[in-house]
């Protein structure tokens, strides 16, 4: 049996040569790998002296060579192939071990692997006959099949090519999203999607109990790094939720803030002078919504929040961080999952499926900058307004449309989410406001399509309103707000979000 090793990551490498040369196998390899197995004194031929050719072009051809390749490729069945074998005198390659340059560690044109996922893909085609391993956690399973029948099954060598063509088709992946990003000015959307996912958890269930479900990931992520410090297995709604509870909570500024998610829309969210108050505040928006509810913060969790938490059923609190006490507080909670997770990034795109295809749009991005809004009533806000209207407009652009979030001193005192029509979303927020909403202000993340919205507002006690204007009927809305008194602001930018 002969083995071709060639690996950029070189974890347990050594062992790997070291065992299979015990169990007699030939070692073939090149560059920094055979040095390796050199250094670890194991008997090594270099790829060089196997082909007669060095490597040349600064490293770029090293195992691109027919003796390299048709002892990969050559179908042991084949009396065709056998005879090509023996007239070009090509020894076979029953197993090979390689992996890829780390392109998305830094990419650029020297991290692009030619010889690497040839000799791969050559190796999974070939797999009826050879062992293709890219994984190092593969070593050990591989190496108990030699031990015990010097080959390696037909089950296990179709489960490591199908392993192998997905290595290549990730490493394939990231090389055209950084080809992509040089035209993204040109063309903000790519000509073709190419997506490369790996299953990273098994959730508990999918969004009901007689579903699957999973998490993949496209690769580095927040939720890679998350750690769940207690609770229950995370369900697929626990992490949908969650995730939108902790991109809305970081996107609210950089004062302390906390939200409240159910179903994946706010049912809560504040800001406040510590994240204790900022919880309490949020979980007043709607505390009958609040039940069985997602909590996210964007500050450690000290004792007096996790107090304040504690008497609520709670699915899921998600922190970048906990003290020792509040942590201790909180795991007496059995069913509560208590997370730790660094702050998210903006993904590029947003990707959602169709039937047989894929919607592909850029990420929406909330713009704050008043150089581009513009007072369109008569009066302009005050300063306690401005700001209330900009957390407001912050918490819109996160509610299913259409949505109509009434704020009040940096509190949401009223969210009407996923309306059809805009008047009952207001409503909604209105009732759920209960007077709260005095003096405060009132985000649509659409235009009002009629005056009877900013009268809603109005009746809510709202006195500033912020909405992205460009309907027909403006100037009657902007005419229902200065009767009222109030203040509005067009932003030019719709948030729907679906």
């Amino acid at each position: 049996m002969r083995a071709l090793l060639s690996v950029y990551d070189k974890t347990g490498i050594v062992d790997l040569a070291r065992r299979l040369h015990d169990l007699e196998v030939e070692l073939v390899s090149s560059g920094g790998t055979a040095a390796a197995i050199s250094d670890g004194g194991v008997p090594v031929v270099d790829v060089a002296d196997f082909t007669g050719y060095p490597a040349m072009l600064g490293h770029r051809v090293v195992t691109l060579h027919p003796l390299v390749h048709g002892g990969i490729l050559a179908d042991r069945d084949d009396p065709g192939h056998q005879a090509d074998m023996e007239k070009h005198g090509v020894a076979p390659i029953d197993l090979v071990v390689a992996n890829l340059y780390p392109f998305g560690s830094d990419p650029s044109v020297d991290l692009i692997d030619i010889g690497g996922p040839a000799m791969v893909r050559a190796a999974a085609k070939n797999h009826a006959h050879v062992g293709v391993v890219v994984d190092p956690d593969d070593y050990e399973e591989v190496l108990e099949e030699i031990a015990g029948s010097s080959s390696l099954s037909n089950e296990l060598r179709r489960r490591l090519a199908r392993k192998a063509f997905a290595h290549t088709a990730a490493y394939d992946s990231q090389i055209v999203s950084w080809l992509d990003e040089d035209a993204v000015e040109e063309e903000p959307l790519p000509e073709t999607v190419h997506l490369s996912a790996v299953r990273s958890e098994v959730l508990r269930y999918g969004e009901n109990p007689h579903q699957s479900g999973a998490r993949y990931s496209f690769g580095a992520s927040c939720w890679d790094d998350a750690i769940q410090h207690g609770g229950k297995a995370m369900s697929f709604l626990n992490v949908y939720d969650a995730d939108a509870a902790w991109r809305l909570v970081w996107s609210l500024g950089d004062d302390p803030a906390a939200v409240v998610i159910k179903h994946a829309n706010p049912c809560g969210a504040a800001v406040a002078g510590d994240v204790a108050t900022a919880y309490v505040r949020a979980h007043e928006c709607d505390s009958t919504s609040a039940f069985g509810g997602i909590v996210a913060v964007n500050r450690e969790v000290p004792v007096a929040m996790a107090t304040a938490l504690a008497p609520v059923f709670t699915e899921v609190v998600i922190a970048p961080g906990y003290e020792p006490a509040a942590l201790e507080v909180l795991l007496e909670k059995k069913n509560l999952r208590v997370l730790t997770a660094n702050r998210p990034e903006l993904d590029a795109f947003d990707v959602r499926t169709i039937n047989g295809g894929l919607l592909v749009q850029s990420a929406d991005t909330v713009s704050l900058d008043r150089s581009k809004w513009h007072v369109a009533t008569d009066r302009s806000p005050t300063d306690q307004e401005w700001r209330d209207l900009e957390f407001a407009w912050r918490v819109a652009a996160r509610v299913t449309s259409n949505t109509i979030v009434l704020v009040k001193d940096g509190q949401a005192v009223g969210i009407g989410a996923g309306q059809q029509n805009r008047r009952d979303a207001g409503r909604i927020a209105a009732e759920k406001a209960d007077g709260r909403a005095k003096g405060g202000a009132c985000a649509s993340d659409a235009f009002f399509p009629f005056r009877d919205g900013l009268d809603a507002a109005a009746e809510a006690g709202a006195t500033a309103v912020i909405q992205p204007g460009g309907s027909i009927r403006d100037d009657e809305v902007i005419a229902a707000a200065n009767e009222a008194g109030m203040a509005m602001v067009f932003t030019g930018e719709r948030h729907f979000k679906h």
